[in-house]
């Protein structure tokens, strides 16, 4: 068993000081991997001190100086996939194949975002005034366990290139791989004090974190509840604030898609990162003259996807993340038996032969109304609910009636229809045929999916304050 004593602070790994105790635990055996000492106040200002120690000088680096960092990150990242791969399935419980790509992920926002400060204007002129884009100051940044140090990266890759620099708050769940990527950032060779990382609980450091008076901005990707709070701390300090939260995205079927494709696919989207992604096509809404067949082909899919060892290539969904988690989602398949949705596959228990991990059956909902609480919150696991729709305004209308709008999706055979309908969802992004992710493109939330928008120019203009220069 590991012991995780070491925060990262200045450009070195220190000793965290703080009395709690945190059992990482491996989700598909619940086998105990490492104890994890988390930091304290004192850990997270010393942390803060060097962050803005380092801003008077980094603020004023070059576009070529920054170039360079980025780069040097992703050549260390990338001689380090086999740890970053094999470490977020054993801590996390991530599948081998999403875990792959969100390796992937990680390592294209450093180019992509390169490609972005390569040609960004940092002063522009409008009207009589010149405009100054400057660098917001220290930012915090809190990511959750479900995709950690993608979370990180991409996080940190924007405030590198915006002449920021940062105090990092992992979820206390990954400590593992968050002991790998301070290793990354410490052989890409950063100024000290540009990069540091502090572990700790939301209620004693993420709080501490977002109440700082030297934490210029918070960039936070999690729950909405947790969102709502730190909006709520933040605004004592006029802290700016990047949200990016739950969601509960709708996938719409037209009457001119093709069944025997587009439904598979809807299964296996809903199931992505074991159901614990916010952007997860949860509530797959159908021609209500093509339930049935709709049905056949949801039920065949979810019975015939692998559930199991997360090491094993062609497993599609892993252990839920705890047994929390998995308790969770339990409660929810149980709610919606009792709201009166048909259970077509899955249901409540582990499947068979998985009796010590956090694993849940593949479950599908049919006959699901928009109203009950299965369509309208958040779930974070393997549970599909089929909604169907009379005509084409009931489905957007449908779609949009949740207080969520992160992600959405739309698939037809006529792609004018589809950009016709994704043009009427309420959504931060909207996938036709298919899913994809652009890292050039902004990713953010409607709604209470959030505030502010990452990736791309976007994300980028997030981190920076504009400044009017008048003659």
């Amino acid at each position: 068993m590991k012991i995780l004593d070491q925060i990262y602070v200045n450009g070195n790994f220190v000793k965290s000081t703080g009395a709690e105790r945190f059992n990482t635990i491996n989700p598909a055996t619940n086998e105990k991997l490492a104890e994890v000492h988390l930091a304290n106040s004192n850990d997270l200002d010393n942390a803060v001190a060097a962050a803005k120690k380092a801003f008077q000088t980094f603020s004023k680096s070059t576009r070529e100086e920054r170039i360079d960092i980025l780069k040097n990150i992703s050549d260390v990242l990338s001689r380090r996939k086999k740890d970053f791969i094999e470490t977020m399935v054993t801590e996390y419980g991530g599948t081998l194949q999403f875990s792959e790509a969100s390796f992937s992920n990680a390592l294209s926002t450093f180019s992509s975002t390169i490609e972005i400060l390569e040609n960004f204007d940092f002063e522009r002129s409008i009207g009589v005034s010149k405009l100054k884009l400057q660098p917001v100051g220290v930012v915090g940044i809190i990511t959750p366990w479900n995709a950690s140090n993608s979370f990180i990266c991409s996080k940190m890759a924007t405030a590198i290139a915006a002449g920021c620099t940062a105090v990092v708050k992992p979820s206390e769940m990954s400590a593992l791989q968050s002991q790998v990527i301070m290793e990354v950032f410490h052989d890409a060779g950063l100024p000290p004090g540009v990069f540091n990382l502090v572990n700790g609980f939301g209620n004693t450091v993420g709080t501490a974190l977002t109440s700082h008076k030297d934490i210029s901005k918070i960039s936070f990707t999690g729950s909405t509840v947790t969102g709502k709070s730190i909006a709520r701390i933040a605004v004592d300090t006029m802290k700016r604030v990047t949200l990016e939260l739950g969601g509960k995205s709708p996938n719409i079927i037209l009457a001119d898609a093709d069944l025997a494709t587009t439904i598979p696919m809807a299964v296996y989207g809903a199931y992505m990162n074991s159901g614990q992604a916010c952007i997860a096509p949860t509530r797959l809404l159908v021609p209500a003259d093509k339930l049935e067949q709709v049905n056949h082909i949801a039920k065949t899919t979810a019975e015939g996807i692998k559930i199991g060892n997360p090491l094993e290539r062609d497993t599609i969904v892993g252990p839920m993340v705890s047994v929390k988690q998995f308790e969770r989602v339990q409660n929810y398949i149980r709610l919606g038996i009792e709201e009166g949705a048909t259970l077509l596959t899955g249901g409540t228990g582990k499947p068979q032969g998985l009796d010590s991990g956090n694993f849940v059956k593949a479950t599908v909902f049919t006959n699901v109304s928009n109203s009950m609480r299965i369509a309208q919150e958040e779930i974070f696991g393997p549970v599909l609910c089929i909604i169907p729709y009379k005509d084409e305004d009931e489905a957007i209308q449908l779609a949009n009636d949740t207080a969520y709008g992160l992600a959405a999706y739309v698939s037809a055979a006529d792609d004018k229809a589809a950009e016709r309908v994704a043009a009427q969802i309420d959504a931060g992004r909207v996938c036709i045929n298919g899913f994809s992710h652009d890292p050039l493109a902004p990713f953010g939330g409607f709604k209470q999916s959030g505030i502010g928008r990452e990736y791309g120019v976007y994300g980028l203009e997030e981190y920076l304050e504009v400044k009017a220069i008048l003659n």
